[in-house]
């Protein structure tokens, strides 16, 4: 499914054959006459750029295509011209559901690509796009004390390697089993991404999240590049972080960027503040992008689980065994399963801001969503707070939330996280994190914030120009020049907690 073949003007776009519904491109007047799909519509009403309307008159209980696949169903008749949003649209979604394996044809590969970036290798194999420092708490009481020991260490170690963090969180202490398995599990994970250079844990003395057992969770980790500290038996913690970071910082400061092929990006796709231009223009550029990264050797992580509701069917043709599919239909299941047991429904999506652009059922965003993983085929289905080993798409069991799910896949080994918006969020994480506008007008209004416009697409931009450029951005950031998030000190995590709190 590739949302830009559809017959466009530019006043608006039906994204595949067959849809029942257009797609404004501009915001369109009552009255007005729109050529498209072979047809000249006459809008009954007043439809807003990003959100959609009937192209024939759609009955009562009808199923309605966009994407070519149901976005849901008409609550009531339909007339040719009309706006189509939640007041005539309800999504068909409810429980868990039983899946059958079907193996889709595989999708033509794209030629593979000689495109370079610098990287620095690591031990393992894996590549870094940054070298740093970072500074993890392991529990929430000290995370005032890694702010100091990063701002000090900054000043102190400027230019000696890529920067100096301080990853922080309320978490690590009054927490019992699972839980705080996660907490140990994703922290553990954090801190052997390849674009850490060395790590310092700090810890309080007294927390559930002790030291000993985080480093015994986490044997990938080079102890020759870890230093910890107990805030409670050192005199000074600040100046005892400082002493160990001095240490890190001279083991990493001999670490240099090295050409590495296309093969060394593991891209973490994620949108958030989505408008109807999303899934139009910024996630099938990821799409693209992914599909030239995995076809090259390389790895993308796809995650938010509830996101891809009403969409999973889409993913699993593309499972490259039974037991892969197998994986994913209960990675979905489970996450249902994890709304129903809450007494919550699972088709509470999509977000007012989501509604506000056009997009009006789960369905609907979940079409759009699960663009960014291309057509690469998906070779691996992994849990939150586990680390993605294999070439190719992989998804990952995360919510849908901005903060825990790019968390999720900075921990899982991506070294650069592509986030598409259409609504705008200053919102970054330890990794680059380029965010990617689906509208030209957000790219504008906050340039502080974009790093790529996607939003061309619509405008008359050529696509394999577009794809190009997005590339050259792509490896550009994963060379070292900062992304937005970086400029602007945006470096947040956030762990998902789901269980009780002592």
């Amino acid at each position: 499914m590739n949302a830009m073949t559809g017959l466009k003007t530019l006043d608006a776009m039906r994204v595949a054959p067959g849809d029942h519904v257009g797609v404004a491109l501009r915001d369109l007047s009552a009255g007005e006459r729109v050529e498209l799909a072979g047809a000249c519509v006459q809008l009954k009403e007043a439809v807003g750029k990003g959100h959609k309307f009937a192209l024939a008159a759609i009955a009562e209980g009808e199923t309605v295509l966009k994407y070519g696949w149901p976005i849901g169903l008409a609550t009531r008749p339909v007339a040719e011209g009309e706006w189509v949003h939640s007041h005539n649209l309800e999504t068909t979604l409810s429980g868990v559901a039983t899946y059958t394996y079907s193996h889709a044809p595989a999708a033509p590969v794209p030629p593979p690509s000689d495109s370079t970036f610098m990287g620095y290798r690591r031990a393992d194999g894996r590549v870094g796009t940054r070298n740093e420092i970072w500074i993890i708490a392991t529990v929430g009481c000290v995370a005032n004390v890694c702010d100091k020991i990063a701002r000090r260490a900054n000043a102190e170690f400027a230019g000696e390697v890529d920067g100096i963090t301080a990853i922080t969180h309320p978490f690590g202490c009054s927490q019992l089993g699972d839980d705080l398995s996660a907490t140990r599990r994703i922290l553990g994970t954090l801190a052997g991404h390849p674009n850490v250079g060395g790590v310092l844990f700090v810890g309080l003395g007294c927390e559930s999240n002790q030291l000993d057992a985080l480093l015994e969770s986490a044997p990938w980790l080079d102890g020759t590049r870890v230093r910890s500290i107990r805030s409670q038996s050192v005199d000074d913690e600040v100046e005892a972080g400082l002493e160990a970071i001095g240490e890190l910082v001279a083991i990493a400061a001999k670490d240099q960027r090295e050409s590495c092929p296309l093969s060394g990006l593991v891209i973490g796709l994620k949108c958030g503040g989505s408008d109807g231009f999303s899934g139009l223009t910024a996630n099938p550029l990821l799409g693209r992008l992914t599909d030239q990264v995995t076809a090259a050797g390389g790895s993308a992580i796809l995650t938010e689980i509830p996101e891809i509701f009403g969409a999973e069917q889409l993913l699993m043709g593309r499972a490259v065994s039974p037991a892969v599919f197998d994986a994913l239909a209960s990675v979905v299941n489970d996450f249902k399963q994890y709304f129903l047991d809450h007494k919550q429904p699972v088709y509470e999506n999509p977000s007012p801001g989501n509604k506000a652009g056009g997009i009006t059922t789960l369905e609907e965003k979940s079409l759009g969503a699960v663009q960014k993983g291309g057509s690469a085929p998906l070779v691996d289905v992994i849990r939150y707070g586990e680390r993605q080993s294999k070439p190719g798409l992989t998804l990952l069991e995360a919510p849908g939330n901005d903060a825990v799910s790019a968390t999720a896949l900075a921990a899982a080994g991506a070294n650069i996280i592509l986030f598409t918006t259409g609504r705008g969020t200053p919102l970054g994480f330890p990794v680059p994190t380029l965010k990617v506008s689906s509208n030209s007008a957000l790219a504008a209004r906050k340039p502080g914030w974009i790093d790529f416009n996607a939003g061309g697409l619509v405008q008359g931009r050529d696509p394999d120009e577009a794809d190009a450029a997005f590339l050259a951005c792509v490896l550009d950031i994963a060379s070292g020049t900062p992304a937005c998030n970086e400029n602007n000190d945006e470096r947040s995590i956030a762990i998902w907690k789901r269980g009780v709190t002592l």
